[in-house]
This record gives C-alpha cells, sequence and structure tokens, in this order.
C-alpha cells in the first residue's frame, strides 16, 4: 500500500486520450484538509473536503480551487475559461454537489460555491473520466482510463490490474441494487463485492461500453461490436443484429420508466426493445443523426439522444433536434444529465452547456451557473 500526499505539483503527466468513445491491494492516497500550492501563473487553494451543505445557487463566478496542470500539458488548445474542454460524464452525489468528469482534467466537483479539480497530482487514478458513481456508504467511484478511484471523502483509494481490474482502461461503471460495482473495460468486465474485484468470466475479453440493470435485476452489458448481453444472474444471453439489434456496435443502454430498453448505434440510429420487437429510429424518423452516443430520460419522460451533430429529444411520438442555431455550438455532446432541481447540464466537446427550456447556454468557469 503506497500512500501519497498532497504536494506542490510536478510537471510531468502521461498524454491524454482525446478520441471521443462512445456509455484487497489497494494503492490510498490521504488528502489533507488544507493545503496551499503555488504555480508560477497563480495562487491556488486545495479544498480537499466534501462541504455537507449541498449545491445552492451562487450569485457569483464561483472560486476555482485545483491542483495547476503545466503549461502546455494539452495536445489540444486548450480554454482555461472553460470548466475543461471535454466533459464526458456528469453525476450529482447525495449531498448535491455537481461532478464532472473530463478527458484531460480530472474530475471537477461544484458545491454550489466553488469549483474542485482532482487530478493525478492528487493522487487520481487517472485524468480521464469514464464513469461516476455512488455507493450505499457515500463513497464515490470513478472509472478513469487509468483505473479505479474510490473517494470516501478524504481519502482516494486507486484499483488497477493490480488489484484485479481485467484492464486498466475503465470504459463504464455501474452499481447494481444489491451494490456490487461493475465495471467494465476494453479487456473485459470485473465485479466488486466489498472486498476486492474479481473477473467476470463469462465477459473475459468483451469490450464492454456500457452497463445497467433492468426492473426485473438483469444486467445488460452493451459491447462494441457484439452487440448486448443480459445476465439472468446465472447465464448470458447475446442479443445482436440477427435478433433485430440495429448494430453490433452499441454504447449505450438506457430502460425508460415504461420499461422499454433503448439502444444506440454508431452507424443505424437507436432502436427500441420493448421484450419481444426492436423498433428502429434513424433520420427517416427524425433522429437527428444516425451517429448516436448517449442516451438520457428526463423527469416528464422525454428520451435525449446525443447524435453527431446535435441533440434530439423524443416525446414519445416525434423528435425535436437541437442544433448550433439553437446555441448548441458544438457538435459532440458526450454527456447529459438532469439535476435535483431540474437543470439540464450537457457535456460536449467544447466546455459545459446548460439547456434553458429552448435555448442552450454555454457555462465557462465564470457562469452563468444560475
Amino acid at each position: 500500500m503506497t500512500k501519497y500526499h498532497l504536494r506542490k505539483p510536478i510537471y510531468s503527466l502521461p498524454l491524454v486520450l482525446l478520441f471521443f468513445i462512445s456509455c484487497n491491494g489497494q494503492n490510498k492516497t490521504s488528502l489533507p484538509k488544507d493545503s496551499t500550492s503555488e504555480s508560477t501563473t497563480r495562487k491556488v487553494v486545495i479544498e480537499t473536503s466534501i462541504p455537507t451543505n449541498s449545491v445552492s445557487e451562487s450569485i457569483t463566478s464561483p472560486v476555482v480551487i485545483r491542483t495547476a496542470l503545466p503549461p502546455g500539458f494539452y495536445p489540444y488548445e486548450n480554454d482555461s475559461t472553460q470548466v475543461s474542454k471535454y466533459i464526458r460524464r456528469i453525476f450529482q452525489d447525495t449531498k448535491g454537489n455537481l461532478w464532472f468528469g473530463t478527458v484531460g482534467d480530472g474530475v471537477c466537483r461544484y458545491d454550489g460555491k466553488s469549483l474542485t479539480y482532482y487530478t493525478t497530482l492528487d493522487g487520481f487514478s487517472g485524468n480521464s473520466v469514464q464513469g461516476i458513481a455512488e455507493d450505499k456508504n457515500g463513497n464515490l467511484w470513478f472509472g478513469t482510463t487509468d483505473g479505479v478511484t474510490k473517494y470516501d471523502g478524504r481519502n482516494f483509494t486507486n484499483y488497477t490490474e493490480k488489484e484485479g481490474l481485467s484492464n486498466n482502461y475503465v470504459s463504464s461503471l455501474f452499481i447494481d441494487k444489491s451494490g456490487d460495482i461493475w465495471v467494465g473495460t476494453y479487456g473485459g468486465v470485473c465485479r466488486y463485492n466489498g472486498t476486492g474485484f474479481t473477473r467476470f468470466t463469462l465477459l473475459a475479453s468483451t469490450a464492454v461500453t456500457s452497463i445497467i440493470e433492468d426492473k426485473a435485476g438483469n444486467i445488460w452489458f452493451a459491447s462494441d461490436g457484439e452487440g448486448v448481453y443480459r445476465f439472468d444472474g446465472k447465464s448470458l444471453a447475446n442479443i445482436s443484429e440477427k435478433d433485430g439489434l440495429s448494430d453490433n456496435s452499441v454504447d449505450c443502454i438506457l430502460q425508460d420508466r415504461i420499461g422499454n430498453l433503448w439502444f444506440t448505434s454508431r452507424q443505424e440510429g437507436v432502436c427500441r426493445y420493448d421484450g419481444n420487437t426492436f423498433t428502429h429510429f434513424t433520420t427517416n424518423e427524425g433522429l437527428g443523426g444516425n451517429e448516436a452516443w448517449k442516451i438520457f430520460e428526463d423527469k416528464t419522460g422525454n428520451i435525449w439522444f446525443s447524435v453527431r451533430g446535435n441533440v434530439s429529444r423524443y416525446d414519445g411520438k416525434s423528435f425535436t433536434t437541437f442544433t448550433a442555431k439553437d446555441g448548441l455550438t458544438n457538435c459532440c455532446v458526450q454527456s447529459m444529465y438532469e439535476d435535483w432541481s431540474g437543470k439540464f447540464w450537457f457535456g460536449t466537446g467544447g466546455g459545459l452547456y446548460r439547456f434553458g427550456g429552448k435555448l442552450f447556454i454555454q457555462v465557462t468557469k465564470n457562469g452563468p451557473w444560475q
């Protein structure tokens, strides 16, 4: 077990993977409550404990609390005013904090007053985040491109292949109703039962991009090239194009409130499965594009799809598509989320956006957050 303590930043980090991808032994990092770090450009204060108050409206711009990354670190043109250029995951914890999983900036927490960034300089496993979940004990789990990190509010505990992960490149992370943590990687699936990770041998080498649990307790796995798999606790069933799935390369799975399962496709739009029949939706039916990635259901029952070039919303009868003319100036939406207060957040390849009902507004570090 190796312990790391927060210190002044060192200026060497691995290159970030920037391509757009679709949804026992431990290293523990202890974070002190308060410390300071001096960069060459500005003074920063590192806050390490999660506040007990939930996210509240901030009239003024939030204070940016972060570990400074070295100049020239990004192999792309980075805009320092943005929360992050690439925001791949958005999640709200039980305390009300919003978490933004980024590509290159680690994970960023917004508590209503400040933005706090955690990176490998703080002991976080990787700077590119592919999944966020919270367990029943309030621990936050992050899947990154360099392993899995558990955060208990003070300490980071990192898990890699040495601790049982099937592969360090995590592509999906999900906690089921029993509390087991499922981790999909580009080298198979593993499961954490409270004591350690074990490999799920039924999917020993499959690249798994999304994991959900349906209302009946079945675990579903989306794969990159093999269709989807359903695990009933005993056996595994494969569903592919030959069964009616639109495409064997699936990025995201969602079960809506009615019980229908939705699957995104890399080339053939999306499809809906009611347990018996697959219904396909493409541009012919009004979907904004045939290259679909993420799915999200809002509190009113609308289904949202991120597709190449725009976002489409389905109300059960027809699609409404939002593009640059509606304020969504970046075509690559990588994450969608509705918080407790009903605000809609969209993470893109060009920063963070908020949807106001008609128009999309870009949210930078300075806001507007309200």
